[in-house]
């Protein structure tokens, strides 16, 4: 008997270890979910701006070119 209840305890403590892996990963999977949308929002804020600089220097180019041929 004491055999098997050695084991089982030896059992409920890797289980136990188990647990509190699987929770960890679980949480920093949850972090990592979180901020990764944190950041495609902010390469879509930065993509927007990149854009809105195209049309600003194709503005400009354009009146360059029109001061200098004029």
């Amino acid at each position: 008997m004491t055999k098997k209840d050695k084991i089982t305890q030896v059992s409920e403590r890797i289980g136990r270890a188990l647990g509190k892996a699987d929770k960890q990963a679980h949480l920093h999977a949850r972090k990592l979910t979180a901020a990764s949308k944190v950041t495609k929002e902010e390469l879509q804020e930065i993509a927007k701006h990149v854009d809105a600089l195209k049309k600003q220097l194709a503005k400009t180019t354009q009146r360059l070119k029109k001061a200098l041929t004029a």
